[in-house]
Formats: structure tokens, sequence, C-alpha cells
């Protein structure tokens, strides 16, 4: 099951060598040994960290270099659309890195190094088994070999820019993370983007002071209210996931054509111009499927093929004291590390709560909701739980904690007997949270 979960991480490998094997086609097997190295030396580093920092910082280290690389892409797609739409450009720092000898060695290393990060956060215990550390790596140089090989039979016209080498490489990459929940971006970068229109909205009206009911209409809430929606997180994600990809099909379609004014023969002039013309073309290959493997990383990361923990809640009562008692043992198991839910009603009114024994070995009880996004709840799943509503991943290290998108803490207390929670204060605590978001749920403000 481990090995099916990896095909896509390795084939993405694959990918990844045989794009830099022809983007770098002078140096072949220095960039081949360059990739297994890395490689190598991403298993093991990432081994190390999980062993180290085995909660979130370590999965949070890792995604925090995917996104350094998505935003070093986000500069060199401006920089190249910027050059190849100006005649006259001045060489910079950067580009003479870029064609340095030694760069191929370094970026081939380092894309590498996050590759092999990425596969080993896949396994599903990487801080102790070292067997399948060890496969994973000789399966990962394998594969070199193969793109080494494979490389070599691909069409001489086929050729790579470096921006289109970058865009590649990249878009490999965040395929590759967005296979797992604790390591992906697109769902965090649309919740960046949900909450930043939900936070300008207010701000606005607060420091503009002005107040609802004297000029704004109840129907004109309604289209503000579409921008507390979740779409817009989606839609805006979208925009910043694809610009970079976009922008250098731009750089490459508006590349200047060269100076033909020289030549005085027209015939010759016409050849040259068609095959730089034909050129161009086939250099938007790369870029185009690189375009694709954004969406894939897009899609996987919408619709992500996990499995969630995430039970039906179990009708409670309270006792003659007004305290709920939860067994620990019993037709349910509290010290399993698993979340599980309940249902509390009372005089009409009901409330979603769950209880779960944190990593650290601690009970919590939160209510089944947070106190910015509707009331969706939670499911759970590689030791996170998700927010249905805004897809956000809270960490079990931080469940229990208030604030943000984690679920709203409850009061409890631990004895002998089980778990006891004072009813009125989940009934109190849930309708409080349900008015502080209906404006979500209405759609306005």
């Amino acid at each position: 099951m481990v090995a099916v979960k990896l095909i896509p991480l390795l084939i993405s490998w694959f990918g990844i060598v045989l794009v830099l094997l022809r983007g770098f086609s002078g140096r072949r097997f220095p960039v081949a040994a360059a990739g297994i190295a890395g490689f190598a030396l991403g298993v093991v580093g990432a081994f190390a960290l999980l062993r180290s920092y085995p909660g979130e910082l370590s999965f949070g280290i890792i995604r925090g270099v995917v996104a350094g690389v998505f935003l070093l892409l986000w500069g060199i797609a401006v920089a190249a659309l910027y050059r190849n739409t100006m005649r006259e450009f001045h060489v910079f720092q950067g580009e003479k890195l870029v064609n340095a000898s030694y760069y191929a060695v370094i970026f081939t290393f380092t894309a590498s190094i996050i590759a092999g990060a990425i596969c080993t956060c896949r396994l599903p215990a990487p801080s102790g088994n070292i067997l399948a550390l060890l496969l994973l790596v000789l399966v990962a140089v394998v594969l070199a070999f193969a793109a080494l090989a494979a490389e070599k039979m691909l069409p001489a016209y086929l050729t790579v820019s470096q921006p289109a080498l970058m865009a590649a490489v990249v878009a490999l990459l965040l395929f590759s993370a967005s296979s797992l929940i604790r390591l992906d971006l697109f769902s965090p970068l649309s919740m960046k983007v949900m909450k930043f229109a939900h936070d300008f909205v207010h701000q606005f009206f607060e420091s503009m002071l002005i107040p609802d009911h004297l000029f704004i209409r109840t129907y004109l809430w309604g289209y503000i209210g579409l921008l507390f929606g979740n779409g817009v997180g989606f839609w805006g994600g979208m925009i910043i996931w694809f610009t970079p990809v976009v922008l250098i099909l731009l750089a490459i379609r508006f590349e200047l054509l060269p100076s033909v004014a020289h030549i005085r023969q027209g015939a010759k002039r016409r050849k040259l111009l068609a095959a730089a013309i034909r050129e161009r073309r086939f250099r938007l290959v790369v870029p185009l499927l690189a375009l694709l493997v954004f969406a894939a990383a897009a899609y996987r990361s919408s619709y992500p093929s996990v499995e969630y923990w995430d039970p039906v809640p179990v009708p409670v009562m309270a006792n003659p004291a007004g305290e709920i008692v939860i067994p620990k043992q019993g037709e349910i198991n509290l010290e399993d590390g698993k979340l599980h839910k309940y249902l509390y009603k009372q005089g009409g009114k009901e409330a979603r709560f769950f209880v779960l024994l944190n990593p650290s070995g601690q009970f919590t009880v939160d209510l089944d909701a947070c106190a910015i996004c509707k009331p969706d709840g939670y499911g759970q799943a590689e030791g996170t739980v998700i927010c249905y509503y805004c897809k956000t991943l809270i960490p079990l290290e931080t469940v229990g904690k208030p604030g943000g998108c984690n679920p709203v803490p409850v009061p409890f207390t631990v004895k002998e007997d089980g778990v006891h929670i004072d009813g009125m204060t989940i009934i109190n605590s849930w309708n409080m949270t349900v008015q502080a978001t209906a404006r979500i749920k209405e759609g306005g403000k």
C-alpha cells in the first residue's frame, strides 16, 4: 500500500531528472550524479529532522522550503517576461549565476534534496524505518539512470529554456507535496486569500467608521457577503497558483525575434525568422506541460486521496448535577488517539463537541466548530484535524488551544470514571460560536 502511494512521487522524481537532463544537456552526467546525491541527502536530512522533531515543526520546515521555491518561481517568471520583451536588457547578477558552469549542479542538487525529503515524508514511519529509506534511495537511483537513457531518445528540437525548466521542476515538486496534506500548499494558500478578503472588509468598514444600517442596504450585504465565502479563497488561490507559469508562457510567446535587418537576401531573412519562430513554439511545450502539472496538484489538494476519520456524533445526556460524563473505556475507547464526536441536547438546543487524546497524552474537549468558519465540523487524518469548511489543517499538537481555525476548547475535568463536562457550558459555548459565525452562514457581514 505504501509503494502505491509512493508511485506518483517517484514518477515526479523521474520527470524532474528528465527535465533537468534536457535543460542542461551539455552536463548530463554531472546533473545525474548531483541528482542522485541530492535525493539521498534529502532522504537522510528528512529522516534526521523527523526523528529529532516528529511533530509539526519538521513538516513545517519542509513545507516552508517548498513555498520558498514557489516564491522564487514568481520572481523568475516576472524577470523572464521583462527580459524577453526588452530589446535592450542589461545582465544582472542573477543572470550571471544562471550562465555559470556550476549552476546546473547546484540547481539539480537543491531540487533533488527537496524531492527526497518529500518522498521520505510519504513513508508511514519515516523516523524509524531505515530499510524503507534504503529501498527508496535505491529506486531513485534506478529511476535517475532510466531518465538518463530516456532523455537521449527525446527529439533534439525539444529544447528547454531556463524559466521553463524552473516551472517544470517546481510544478513536479508541488505535485509531490500535494499528496501529503501536511505538505500541501494550495489549500493553505486558498485559506490565506479568504482570510485576507475577510479581514480587509472588516478593517475597511471599521477604519471608515461606516455603520451598517445607515449607508448600506440589506441587499448590498448579499453581494459583500460573497467576499466571505470559500469561493473567493479558491479562485484567488488559483490566480496566484497559475500566474507564474502563465507569465513564463507569455515571456516565451512574446520573445523578440532576432534582428535580420543586416541580411540583404529576403529568402535568407525569411528562413531565419521561420526557424526562430519554430524554435520558440517548441520551447512552449515544457511550460504547457508544467501548467497541466500545476492543475493536477491543485486538483489533488482540493480532492485529497486520504480517508478522514469522521465518526457520527454519539448522543449524550447530562446527569442530575448537569454534567456530561464520558467514560474512558467502553464501546468507545477515548485513549486510542482518535477524534470522538458527541451530540448534546438540552431545552430545544443542541451542541456538537469531540474528545481527543493528543500526541502528548493529554485529553482535550473542543466544539466541533471554530470561531471563524461555518460550523461544518472537523475530520482527522495524518496527524491533523481538518476544518471541512475552509480545508485548514490543524496539527493534533495544537488542538485544544484557542485562536484561528482551531476548534473552540471547552473546560473539562478528567476523573477516574471518565471525562466530565458541564452541559450548560457546552450549550452556551456552542450558541456563542454559532452566533459569531452566523454572518458567514447567511452570506453577510
